[in-house]
């Protein structure tokens, strides 16, 4: 498993580096596009009552052969949309088409996705209730929003700032993500979420929010990056704490599609990426970070 493991991780990393370094951005932003696309799958097979499974093993809504079809149409439909939106925004940035999907999207879907994490995902996963039925239209629904958000900032980004600022972005999930395993296998003593995810603890949990708050200030010292950007909005007084704040919502995150697996009986989001899971089960985390993160540094359209 763990050689599965590492050998898919080289072969993500060896498309995503390519996908980065071409002249073009069409590669990256197609190859978010279907990342985006495979976990709405992922994400509504988890909640959609006709496709969502009780932690009994029934179906939410019956047994029947199109139970599948929902989530694969909405990924695929999802897809689409963000490819869509990358042709309009590359191919004519200035025209009217262009401004006005700009405007829709980042001053009304990623605020509304950043809304929707702080007043459905926390409480959500602060209640911890993983014994109710998975079958959720309301968290189906959510599911267009986040992942579209995620989606077009990260798209934007690369796009205006290059590879190297999305790259420092992505990174304050990973190293929160390194720091809180390491720490909580050396140090664990207190459970963080025993009801949504076990393995997690409060030490760990506090030092991925140490490691993010390091990160950004040491990242800060290079101009195309997160960091520099948080710093010269906020200042160090301002960026630090909110890098932490950024720190805390991948946990949530993270524990929210801990808590939809749970709830359906789940222990991967798919089996798409091989030792890893599902493409949801690798950036859950990024979806609440990417949208904020976004917000704070100030990028107006």
């Amino acid at each position: 498993m763990l050689g599965q493991r590492i050998a898919t991780a080289i072969v993500l990393l060896i498309v995503l580096g390519l996908a980065m370094s071409l002249a073009t951005p069409w590669p990256f932003l197609a190859l978010l596009a279907l990342a985006t696309g495979c976990a709405a799958w992922e994400w509504l097979r988890l909640t959609l009552p006709s496709a969502a499974t009780r932690p009994g093993g029934s179906s939410a809504a019956g047994a029947g052969a199109g139970s599948g079809t929902g989530p694969v149409l909405a990924g695929v439909l999802l897809a689409l949309i963000c490819l869509a939106l990358a042709a309009l925004w590359l191919q004519a940035p200035m025209a009217e088409g262009s401004l006005r999907s700009l405007g829709i999207v980042f001053r009304g879907v990623v605020p509304l996705a950043v809304l929707l994490w702080i007043v459905v995902a926390i409480p959500t996963v602060l209640r911890g209730r993983a014994d109710v039925a998975p079958g959720s239209i309301g968290l189906s629904l959510f599911a267009v929003p986040a992942l579209l958000a995620a989606w077009a900032v990260l798209a934007i980004l690369f796009v205006q700032r290059g590879p190297w600022f999305v790259l420092s972005l992505l990174a304050v999930v990973w190293v929160a993500d390194i720091a809180a395993y390491f720490a909580g296998r050396a140090f664990g003593r207190h459970k963080l979420a025993p009801r949504v995810s076990p393995g997690k603890t409060w030490e760990g949990a506090l030092a991925g929010v140490a490691a993010v708050v390091l990160w950004i200030a040491i990242s800060s010292q290079w101009a195309p990056t997160f960091g520099a950007a948080l710093v010269a909005r906020w200042g160090w007084g301002g960026a630090l704490p909110l890098a932490a704040v950024l720190a805390a919502l991948s946990v949530i995150g993270d524990l929210f599609e801990s808590l939809l697996k749970r709830r359906a009986g789940r222990k991967d989001s798919s089996a798409l990426l091989p030792g890893h899971g599902g493409v949801y089960d690798r950036i859950d985390a990024v979806l609440p970070v990417a949208p904020l993160a976004f917000i704070l540094i100030g990028v107006g359209f």
